[in-house]
């Protein structure tokens, strides 16, 4: 028997909720930078990329300082972001909870001597304005965005 409408499947009938669409963009961007920082030429300084520490003279974009642990640690926090983002606790936990963790490591980076073997990320002055930055914006997201479950955009 048909109703005379057109038969939906389940995709099209899932919504994501304005914060599970942040999460997803969030990690999605996390993980493309942890690729990233593993090419050459994007990240210059390739031939200098050590596994961790202070002495890992790659830059990504030229910019920010990286190692293997660091683009590891994106491609992690990109992994979570697009896994967390299928549910609106999730999208929500992940954006408070990662805006929460780099504005620790936003702290960390001003108080450690960037040239000592407690830079184990390793961060430079670039990469603690990109942490606070990213902190606000996603703890930002997470509160703003997370006040509320009920409105979703269709997946299409």
């Amino acid at each position: 028997m048909t109703t005379g409408q057109p038969k939906r499947s389940a995709l099209s009938e899932r919504t994501r909720t304005p914060i599970q669409v942040a999460a997803l963009a969030v990690g999605a961007v996390f993980l493309l930078v942890g690729i990233l920082g593993f090419i050459p030429g994007i990240t210059t300084n390739y031939d200098q990329l050590s596994f961790a520490g202070h002495h890992s003279g790659a830059l990504l974009l030229g910019v920010f300082n990286v190692s293997v642990l660091h683009n590891l640690v994106h491609l992690a926090f990109g992994v979570a972001g697009l896994v967390l983002s299928r549910t609106f606790s999730g999208a929500r936990g992940f954006l408070i909870g990662s805006g929460i963790i780099y504005a620790v490591l936003w702290i960390y980076g001003l108080v450690i001597d960037q040239q000592s073997s407690a830079n184990f990320v390793p961060v430079n002055t670039a990469d603690n304005w990109l942490h606070i930055l990213l902190a606000v914006l996603m703890l930002l997201l997470g509160a703003t965005l997370g006040r509320s479950e009920a409105r979703g955009t269709a997946i299409r």
